[in-house]
Order: structure tokens, then sequence, then C-alpha cells
């Protein structure tokens, strides 16, 4: 059975996005990752800069859609083992209570859509966020099989925060 991990941001539509499809990507199977936002605005969509990150990774966009953090703890919502905030923004919201109290952690990274200059300048701020993802998400993907429990799933994501730069 997959280790279910939930990605948060304040809009769900770059970062938090960008985690969830390339832990999909990475963890074939082992993990099952999900995205969410603290602060959903009406009508949003995944930022098409991150589509484009993940397409020229060649890693799967199909089924990727924005979405509130609510839809995680309403009945029949699939239970988390580990919920990480990916801007200071979600990190100040107080978080609803999580069925099955999963492992928390805080992986902070600027948010690509404030990158300035030209459009090629601005694609490569979605690509460094998705490099680094990769790497910290590398050290999800490669702890043991079998009998991970929340807290070595916990310090993992903070031992990865802590070696990758955001």
């Amino acid at each position: 059975m997959p280790l279910n991990v939930l990605f948060i941001c304040a809009h769900n539509s770059s970062r938090s996005i960008l985690a969830e499809a390339a832990l999909n990507h990475i963890a074939k199977g082992r993990f099952q990752a999900f995205s969410a936002a603290s602060h959903l605005r009406d009508q949003e969509q995944p930022n098409p800069m991150a589509l484009k990150a993940l397409t020229t990774a060649k890693i799967k966009t199909a089924g990727l859609r924005s979405k509130s953090w609510s839809e995680f703890i309403a009945p029949g919502a699939p239970q988390m083992d580990l919920v990480i905030t990916m801007c200071e923004e979600s990190s100040k919201v107080q978080a609803p209570v999580w069925p099955g109290k999963p492992a928390t952690a805080k992986w902070d990274y600027k948010d690509p859509t404030l990158a300035e200059g030209t459009d090629k300048q601005k694609q490569a701020a979605f690509n460094n966020v998705l490099l680094s993802l990769r790497q910290r998400l590398d050290i999800l993907a490669n702890l043991p099989d079998q009998g991970i429990d929340r807290l070595q799933l916990q310090q993992a994501a903070l031992q990865a925060a802590a070696a990758i730069k955001g």
C-alpha cells in the first residue's frame, strides 16, 4: 500500500503541483502524492509554466488540477501519511486537523510566479524549483520499502529540506 503525501501551497498552482507530479513520477507506486491550496482562488488552474517544466522533464501532467485542502478532510478522502507545506504563507495558516495525524514537514520554496525577466528567465525559475524538488523527493523515494513509520518519514522529509536548498 503506498504512502500518501500531501503537498500544500497557498494557491496550488505551481510549487505543490510540481511536487505532486514529480513524486508520483519518481516513486513508482511507493508513494501516492496529492496537492492542495490553503487559499484556493476562484478559477485557479495549474500554472502553464509549471506544466511546461513538468512536460520538459517528461513527467505526466494529466489529471493535475488546483484544489482546496478541504478536499482532504472530507469523508472518504485518502488518509495522509505525510503533509508538507511548501511556502511561508501556508505555514502560517491554521491547518485543518488531518485525519490519521500524519507526519508534517515544511519545505519553503520561493514562488516561481514572482520571477522577473524574460519568459525564458521566468521558465527557468519553475525548472529550478522542479530540479530542487526532485532532489528532495529522491531522498523520500529511496527510503526502505518495508516498515517505515511516520516518524521516519517525517525525519526523512526534514533531512531532505536541510540537505537540498529550496
